[in-house]
């Protein structure tokens, strides 16, 4: 179903606005530890790859069209794949990190999605998160549960009430508690298998 996050110029401008309330600080935090050859996972509009250090070699892979025309604007010589989360076309470790920026959210299937991405790092690899994750406080988490159908499809298919961290773990990854950041709904961490 297609809903603003397929829509690059209403996703660009709501992200654009979370990004000069703070949401940019932790995304420069995502791009900045980044290194060698880089996945970024669901790039959507391509607003990581910019940010992304130099010397690093990125590949953008999204499943929407109209994101990746927008990521190539972004970023002209990235490589830009169109392609899904849970069926990753790349080889075996091929990559020394992977970032998913917002993205966990809306995959379909998120522990199939996490096994891929284990299987394209490399020895040695991370996974960097930046993801808006299911409420700690029961209230929150009742509020995101009823509001979670409306906003799914407005969105065309984001789930706000995603329990992404117990994802990550569920598919055998170690998340560094000492890379972990809180801010209300918000996580950031970086993980390895």
């Amino acid at each position: 179903m297609r809903g603003i996050e397929q829509v690059p110029a209403l996703y660009d401008a709501g992200v654009a606005l979370l990004e000069a309330t703070g949401l940019g600080r932790w995304r420069r935090w995502l791009a900045a530890g980044a290194e060698g050859r880089v996945l970024d996972l669901g790039c959507g509009t391509g607003r990581n790859l910019p940010l992304l250090a130099d010397g690093t070699r990125p590949v953008g892979l999204d499943p929407c069209l109209e994101t990746l025309r927008a990521a190539r604007r972004r970023s002209p010589g990235t490589p830009l794949v169109l392609g899904a989360a849970e069926r990753l076309p790349f080889r075996s470790g091929a990559f020394d990190t992977v970032v998913s920026g917002l993205v966990f959210c809306s995959v379909s299937e998120p522990i199939r999605a996490l096994g891929e991405v284990r299987r394209v790092l490399a020895p040695g690899g991370t996974l960097r998160m930046l993801e808006h994750v299911r409420a700690t406080f029961s209230v929150h988490a009742l509020l995101q549960d009823a509001f979670q159908p409306l906003w799914t499809r407005v969105t065309g298919g984001c789930y706000p009430n995603r329990d992404t961290e117990a994802a990550v773990l569920k598919a055998r990854f170690r998340i560094d508690e000492g890379s972990r950041r809180a801010n209300g709904i918000l996580r950031r961490f970086v993980a390895r298998p």
